[in-house]
């Protein structure tokens, strides 16, 4: 059959729209969601990547029912860590490992004696593997509950020592003081907004003092006259050190040099490290404790650990995620630049339209704040953001100067060719 009736014998928009599977197959979406979804599997067929007997499977696939409401998307913006979007996507090592332990799994047995093992020690090896100056670790919930842990462990019916300066706040409304309070303790300020030394700490000490909290300001940025005690003289200190170091750097980053590491707070003499396991580490949501071994057991030894621990599903992506390969924040942060250009312009070939334009992404998730990532996207016109939305696949890119910008930064290479189709669906419905 030749290519002319091959496009002739293709099955009109109209009748597959009429017809009874794909409607039933259709259901939860909308008309136009439906139609959307039509005519990019027609137009793969019109390009010849489709055969005409695989366009109807082929659009069945496209609408069947999603095991979960939750919808998988391109992330086409430049912010790595979007927390909108789910923040880490995890490895293909990560999603393997999560399916794996689906299933029973030895997660606490040891299977050479066949009684109780250590939960999770697969990845609490792994977590000391990677911050060797770490004597201990425990994995709980997300890096508030690791905080509301070590707060209600250590500090109790005690004071909390935090600098003025370090009093966050976090997304959706979410504050330090309420958090710290929750645990039955209390906060008291030391130093100035802007300047608090180690002397204002050493004022603040007496009997009642439980822990001090050092906060990074991971989201945002003091400038002018400052100052902070570092981690290295709040160690003297007679009191525990809760270090929150925020966004999950594991060692020192050349392309984050503001940016606290966890190698770096223990070295400085920190008790706690804590930090979340979403975010730059670029595994499963996690909130993750490393320090010394004393410390570390009065914390797992504490009732509320039962209540923030976590499932075997964490525990193997965490594992899978600190073994390697290197996942998708921390490839996207180091994207080559020549290699995005070039993907770019290939997308930008595939689609027909467009012009390859100057954009800097951003490291989101609360870290590296102020950190330019500098690239390069595909502008199209501003109307085709909210039609990528709606798209098959979604795509939310990003409106910049009243233009579109489309950012492979954080796009896997493998759906380049779903992004390009996706983008010429949105600039055909213009």
């Amino acid at each position: 059959m030749s290519d002319t009736d091959a496009r002739a014998a293709l099955p009109r928009t109209d009748a597959l729209l009429a017809d009874a599977d794909v409607v039933r197959a259709a259901t939860g979406r909308s008309p136009e969601q439906v139609r959307r979804v039509v005519r990019g599997v027609l137009s793969r067929a019109r390009a010849g990547e489709l055969a005409v007997d695989a366009v109807r499977p082929e659009v069945l696939h496209a609408l069947a029912a999603p095991a979960s409401s939750l919808t998988p998307v391109l992330n086409a913006t430049g912010v790595v860590v979007h927390t909108n979007l789910g923040r880490a996507p995890l490895s293909e090592k990560a999603v393997e490992a999560l399916v794996a332990a689906a299933g029973h799994t030895d997660v606490e047995l040891d299977l050479a004696t066949g009684r109780r093992g250590r939960r999770g020690s697969g990845a609490l090896v792994a977590l000391l593997e990677a911050v060797p100056g770490a004597e201990a670790a425990l994995v709980v919930n997300n890096a508030a509950a690791a905080l509301l842990l070590a707060a209600t462990a250590l500090a109790q019916g005690r004071e909390v020592l935090v600098s003025r300066g370090e009093m966050v706040e976090i997304g959706d409304g979410f504050r330090l003081p309420p958090l710290i309070e929750s645990a039955g303790a209390r906060i008291r300020e030391v130093g100035m907004t802007n300047r608090t030394a180690l002397r204002d700490y050493e004022d603040a000490l007496g009997p009642d003092t439980g822990l001090v909290l050092k906060v990074h300001p991971s989201n945002y940025r003091v400038t002018g006259f400052t100052g902070s005690a570092s981690v290295r003289e709040l160690a003297g200190l007679p009191v525990p050190l809760v270090v929150d170091a925020g966004s999950g750097l594991l060692a020192p980053d050349p392309l984050l040099p503001d940016e606290l590491d966890a190698a770096t707070a223990l070295a400085d003499g920190a008790d706690v490290v804590l930090f979340s396991g979403d975010k730059l580490l670029g595994g499963p949501q996690a909130g993750i404790l490393l320090g010394r071994a004393e410390v570390l057991e009065r914390l797992r030894r504490h009732p509320m650990a039962r209540a923030l621990r976590v499932d075997k599903l964490t525990l193997a992506a965490l594992e899978a995620t600190l073994r390697g390969p290197v996942p998708p924040v921390p490839a996207a942060l180091h994207l080559d630049p020549a290699e995005h250009r070039r993907r770019t312009a290939a997308v930008r070939e595939a689609v027909g339209a467009g012009e390859v334009v100057p954009c800097v992404g951003r490291v989101g998730g609360g870290g590296g704040a102020g950190v330019e990532l500098p690239g390069v996207a595909l502008a199209v016109p501003e109307a085709c953001a909210a039609r990528l939305r709606s798209g098959s696949p979604p795509v939310v890119a990003r409106v910049e100067g009243g233009r579109c910008l489309v950012d492979l930064r954080c796009v896997a290479p493998e759906d380049d060719a779903r992004l390009a189709e996706a983008v010429r669906a949105a600039l055909v419905e213009g």
